[in-house]
Order: C-alpha cells, then sequence, then structure tokens
C-alpha cells in the first residue's frame, strides 16, 4: 500500500508548490503518479481506494483546466490520464465523466490540437474507449467535429489510420448536414490555419478564439476604412508587409466558420468573399505543402464513410436534406483538378444512389432540381449535375405514377430545356466567333449529351405518365424533324417515337426498373396487360431504327426489306 500513499502524497503536495499549483503539467511526476494510481485501482478493485484517489485526482482536474490559459506546458496528457481514470471509475464515485469530456475539448485541445503527441494520445484515447464514448456520449464527438477536422487537417498522415477508426463517431442526426460542407472545405480549413499560424504564430498552445478576438478591433478599423474611403478589406496599401498576408483575415466570416471548434447548424460558406477569392488565386499560383497535399488525398476516404454511413443508417429525411446541399456545393469545390475529379464524383454517385433507395426524392424535390436543370448552361460542372439529374427523372418516372403534379411540372422544365436548344444554342455555339474549335467541339458535344438525356428523359416520363403523351410525341417530333441539333439527338428522337406507338413494348424498355408499387420488372420483358395495347403485325422497332426519312410509323415491308 505504500506506492499509492506516495504518489498520494505528490498529489497533494502539488497543490501546496506554487509553481506547480499554477502549471501542474510541469511537473512530470505528476502525470506518472495518476497512471500508477490508476493501474492500482484497476489491480486492488477496492471502491475505498478509488474514493480517496478520486478526491486528489478531481482536485488535480480542476487546477490543471484553471492554469490552461497560463501554463507554458502542454497538459493534455494530464487531462487525458485523468479522464480515463474518471470513464473507468465514475460510476464507483457518482462522477459524471460528459462536463469533464466536454471542458477537455474546449478548454485543451482547442488549443493543442496542433500539438502531434497530444493529438495522437488523443485519437488512441477516442479509439480505447469508443464504445463507452458513443454509448454513454453520443453527442460529445457531433458536437465537436470541426475541431476534430482541424486535428486531422493539420496533423495529416501521421494519424490517418487512427483516425479513420474514430471518423464515424463523428456522425449524428445533428452534425449530418453540416459536417458536409466542412468535409468538401476541408483543404480550404488547412489553408486557413497554415495562414493563421504565419500571421500569428505557432498554433500549439494558443487558442484561435482568441487569436480571431484580438484581431476584431483591426477588423473594425478596417470596416470603419472601408465605409469612409471605398478601400477594399484586407487591401495592405503600400505600407504592407507583404502580398501574402493580406489575403486573408482570420476575423473574415468564412474563416471565422472554418476555424470554429463546435457544431452550430449549417453556416452558409461565402465563396464569393474577398478573401477567399485571393486565397483560392494564392494557393492556385504557389505550390502545395505537404499538409494540403495528404488532406487533398484524404477528403475522398472521409466522403466515402459518410455517403456510406448516411446510405445504410441516416433516415431519410436528413438524406433528402442533404441534396440540395450537395448540388449547391458541385460547383463549388477546392480547385484542384483530381480533388474536384473524385469529389464531383461521389457527390454525383450518392445522389443517384438516394434516388434509386427513395424515388420519391424526386418528388419532393422539384424545386432545387428545376431550378439546376435552368443553370445548365453556366459551366461544365453544372451541366454534368443536369444531365445527371435529367436522367434520374426519367429514370425513376419524377417520383412515380403518385406524383403526378410534380412529373408534369418536371416534364415542363426538360421540355423547356428541349426547346431553348432548338430555338438556340445556350452552350455558347452562336460565338464560335469567340472560342477556339477544341473549344466549340467540347460545346457542341456537351449540348448533344445533354439533349440526349433530356430526349430520354422526356419518352421515359410520358411512358410512366401517359396523360403526357401527347405532348411527348410533339416535343419529340420536333426534334426529330429537326436538323439543327446534332445527328445523334433527333435519330434518337425518331427512335423513342416509333417506341412509344407500342405501349407494352415502351414499358419494357422505357419504365423504371422498379416501378412505385414496388414490383420488380426486368428489362426487355413484356407485360401485354400493362401496355393497354397488343402488338400484332407491326414490325418490332429495332428493325426500323436504321431507316431514313422523317418520322413516319406505318411502314410497309417493301420499305425494310431489300429489293431484289
Amino acid at each position: 500500500m505504500g506506492d499509492w500513499e506516495l504518489h498520494l502524497r505528490t498529489l497533494s503536495n502539488s497543490a501546496r508548490d506554487s509553481n506547480v499549483a499554477n502549471d501542474p503539467a510541469s511537473d512530470s511526476s505528476l502525470l506518472q503518479s495518476v497512471k500508477k494510481l490508476y493501474e492500482l485501482c484497476k489491480a486492488e478493485n477496492s471502491e475505498d481506494l478509488v474514493a480517496r484517489v478520486y478526491t486528489q485526482i478531481n482536485k488535480l482536474f480542476q487546477r490543471s483546466v484553471a492554469s490552461l490559459s497560463q501554463s507554458r506546458t502542454s497538459i493534455g496528457l494530464l487531462l487525458l490520464a485523468i479522464l480515463q481514470f474518471y470513464l473507468d471509475f465514475g460510476e464507483m464515485v457518482l462522477h459524471d465523466a460528459d462536463p469533464s469530456l466536454r471542458t477537455f475539448f474546449r478548454s485543451c485541445l482547442s488549443r493543442e490540437f496542433a500539438d502531434p503527441v497530444v493529438a495522437e494520445s488523443t485519437l488512441e484515447f477516442l479509439n480505447v474507449n469508443k464504445k463507452k464514448l458513443l454509448t454513454s456520449f453520443p453527442t460529445l464527438l457531433p458536437q465537436f467535429f470541426p475541431l476534430m477536422l482541424k486535428l486531422i487537417a493539420w496533423n495529416g498522415e501521421k494519424l490517418e489510420k487512427s483516425y479513420m477508426k474514430v471518423f464515424p463517431g463523428l456522425i449524428s442526426p445533428g452534425s449530418f448536414l453540416p459536417l458536409f460542407p466542412a468535409l468538401v472545405d476541408l483543404p480550404i480549413l488547412v489553408v486557413a490555419l497554415e495562414k493563421v499560424e504565419k500571421s500569428s504564430g505557432s498554433l500549439v498552445g494558443n487558442s484561435i478564439a482568441s487569436m480571431q478576438k484580438s484581431s476584431a478591433p483591426e477588423m473594425l478599423l478596417a470596416l470603419m476604412d472601408e465605409a469612409y474611403t471605398g478601400s477594399t478589406i484586407g487591401d495592405g496599401g503600400g505600407d504592407s508587409e507583404s502580398e501574402d498576408s493580406s489575403s486573408i483575415d482570420v476575423a473574415d466570416p468564412l474563416f471565422l466558420d472554418l476555424l470554429k471548434d463546435e457544431n452550430d447548424g449549417i453556416a452558409e460558406r461565402h465563396w464569393t468573399s474577398p478573401a477567399m477569392a485571393a486565397t483560392l488565386q494564392a494557393v492556385i499560383n504557389t505550390p502545395q505543402s505537404n499538409r494540403l497535399k495528404n488532406i487533398l488525398r484524404m477528403t475522398p476516404w472521409f466522403l466515402d464513410v459518410y455517403f456510406a454511413i448516411a446510405l445504410r443508417d441516416v433516415n431519410n429525411s436528413l438524406v433528402c436534406a442533404l441534396i440540395p446541399l450537395l448540388m449547391s456545393r458541385n460547383a463549388t469545390i477546392f480547385p484542384d483538378r483530381s480533388f474536384s475529379y473524385e469529389v464531383r464524383k461521389r457527390l454525383l454517385e450518392f445522389m443517384l444512389a438516394a434516388f434509386q433507395r427513395s424515388p420519391d426524392f424526386i418528388a419532393l424535390l422539384k424545386k432545387p432540381i428545376m431550378d439546376r436543370l435552368g443553370e445548365a448552361y453556366d459551366s461544365p460542372e453544372k451541366t454534368e449535375l443536369a444531365l445527371q439529374l435529367c436522367w434520374a427523372i426519367g429514370e425513376h418516372g419524377g417520383g412515380g405514377r403518385s406524383h403526378k403534379d410534380e412529373a408534369r411540372e418536371l416534364f415542363e422544365s426538360l421540355e423547356l430545356l428541349l426547346y431553348e436548344n432548338l430555338s438556340s444554342s445556350r452552350l455558347g455555339l452562336g460565338q464560335e466567333s469567340t472560342f477556339s474549335s477544341d473549344n466549340q467541339t467540347y460545346r457542341k458535344s456537351s449540348q448533344s449529351r445533354l439533349l440526349c438525356f433530356v430526349v430520354t428523359a422526356i419518352a421515359k416520363l410520358a411512358t410512366i405518365h401517359r396523360e403526357l403523351l401527347p405532348r411527348a410525341h410533339f416535343s419529340l417530333g420536333k426534334v426529330a424533324r429537326s436538323r439543327i441539333s446534332d445527328e445523334r439527338v433527333w435519330r434518337r428522337a425518331r427512335d423513342y417515337l416509333g417506341l412509344m406507338t407500342e405501349p407494352a413494348i415502351s414499358l419494357s424498355v422505357l419504365g423504371p426498373s422498379r416501378p412505385s408499387n414496388g414490383q420488380m420488372q426486368n428489362r426487355g420483358t413484356v407485360k401485354w396487360s400493362d401496355g393497354a395495347s397488343k402488338m400484332i403485325a407491326h414490325v418490332p422497332f429495332y428493325i426500323l431504327g436504321e431507316q431514313e426519312g422523317p418520322p413516319f410509323h406505318d411502314f410497309l415491308f417493301s420499305d425494310i426489306l431489300p429489293r431484289r
């Protein structure tokens, strides 16, 4: 028993030593004593011993937290050792560890996340206690997910494996939506942290929140200067020490949001702010740091886990609410070619998987979908999103047979998209003189690809909602007779017109793979009872696929059989 008395005396004496009391972490023997007492309590399994140890350890925790603002020594390891004692013996001494855990995140980790030793020990602590934390304190990690993202953004590759084990714990109903934009903007977070370090010194031991507060008076003066002189915030002028230092201000709304420690809901990302524009331009024109390269590589993996959990565990209402966020962020992604490709690929794949799981989403999200269709010509990224949305509308019948009104409105948006392209090219084909031949070829190809999807979506939508058939015949007939568009477009329109004259075959080929009534339908299987008519003497559609001329549909055999 002498050992534990010696260690208890060490903790007790530390309170009387003014130097140690003001900075407990400066005495390395305290950490060793806490660990030894923890091991002895484990071995003895004595409630009396735990109670005596708890009294001294709890006082040490309070002193350590109180000394954080003046401490010059990292205190994270000491607090983690005490937290481990709380988690394992809290029930014996009726100690609720939740406030202590939140105090650690809010007061200590926010200052020491950039310390590699503290970061590694924190992840080890979270992994060792993962089951207990998720069951007893399920809101802890979701509340502090911004701080946890800062931890991996700064420490990067070294902690990747252990962090991936912790990452699913950041996802909860309360963090699911705000976590998405934070993940997509991880590269911007790295840039912001590196800027703060460059302008304000080492991040280890300093609170970014206090840096933000200290910059507030300067920001107020800058706002006043802008109001009275018209100068731009962050404009260093001729006396600026460096051009780079004026390209970001930690008091800018974007970076205030990026550098926060706790989840406070979805915040608007100020992608159009002067600070963001300057920062992105600087990133493009300068070599990437190793930290940035690591996070560009890791972020798609985090998104894989996030989307997998979303499809498996998250309720439909949250998934449905995520899709508009996904659409809005599709065009605003960190400007690295490989990174933006990998992220957009995952965003579109998840969106289509969500529609496949719940076709009703298309009807519920009718307004944002129609808005995105109207933006199809603004950029290649928006064109690709509109193309995928066209496919989803047709594949899932605008939400299914029970959503006739929504399907009609979506059909009207597709019609508008079609007619705009027949009358003029919104993709820039009418301004050929301002573009190179390669650009013209790309734009023409993009327009033809989009129109092929629009024509297909119109035909599929009318197949499910037969009241739309007359309008579909009219619009596709205009395309089939047109020579303005690419040949592939009007040929496809002709093919669909021929197919739609046979309702049963049309439903088999163009109908959804999973109708809204839940019955599966194999492609190519003709259900005559669903077609409202039977095909008896008509020539099969595929034989007519190569016929030239206007889209007539009353054929003679002499029209298709070769003459001798």
